[in-house]
């Protein structure tokens, strides 16, 4: 208990004392998940937008399958990426396998069916809710599609939190892409897998509060952000 009770404490010293060890590692992540998630959102939100809102022939079997990829298993996102860029893969010149970019590819991969789901979801309710009224005002098509993101757009938000949520917590696609190179591409999750299995407690709880705090945050964000258009909207 009282090798515990130490490490706790010399962990909170690094994240009080911007330790220049613990930083830069945060940094990274954040970097990484922060323009993984964007990408993810360019992807998703226009793919989850003509799915929702446009009806054709085998949309519930997307539908469906859109809900499964929301389960990906990270390891087998790291490995797909890490085959379609290595050597003899076929993005393998590109040169970019063990570097941050390997890692938002893999990322925005495991986070960009996530987002769809939830984007479609949230833009067939705000259809259900809204699309007879827009109809009756005889609303075009674009105009219709305009007021029905505008009005979605908290929760687009709490989507786009959501994935940065699950890209920020990932370990398993980052490992098998990035390497956990020192001081290259070392993020939070790698490095507290690996100064655990190391024995060095400190470092590993020092980043695993920095990573608890991180999704509190997000998910604070999250819950008042719902709870702003619930009020404002009711």
């Amino acid at each position: 208990m009282g090798d515990f009770s130490e490490s706790l404490t010399t962990a909170f010293a690094l994240v009080a004392g911007a330790d220049p060890k613990l930083w830069p590692i945060v940094r990274l992540s954040l970097a990484v998940s922060g323009l993984a998630t964007l990408l993810a959102a360019l992807i998703a939100f226009p793919i989850a937008a003509w799915v929702a809102l446009t009806p054709f022939r085998g949309r519930g079997l997307i539908v469906a399958g859109l809900n499964a990829m929301m389960g990906l298993p990270p390891v087998v996102v790291g490995l797909v990426v890490y085959l379609l860029l290595s050597r003899a893969g076929p993005f393998g010149a590109m040169g970019i396998l063990f570097t941050p970019a390997a890692m938002v590819i893999a990322q925005c991969v495991l986070v960009a069916p996530l987002m769809m789901a939830l984007a479609r979801q949230t833009l067939e309710d705000a259809l259900i809710e809204y699309d007879a009224y827009l109809r009756s005002l005889g609303a075009s098509k674009l105009q219709r599609v305009g007021t029905l993101l505008r009005e979605a757009r908290f929760s687009l938000t709490t989507v786009l939190l959501a994935g940065f949520g699950r890209a920020a917590a990932e370990v398993g696609a980052v490992m098998i892409v990035g390497g956990n190179i020192d001081g290259v591409t070392r993020v939070m999750t790698t490095t507290i897998a690996l100064e655990t299995s190391k024995g060095d407690l400190p470092l590993a709880l020092g980043l695993g509060v920095v990573l608890v705090l991180l999704v509190l945050l997000v998910n604070t964000g999250a819950y008042g952000i719902r709870r702003y258009s619930a009020r404002r909207y009711g």
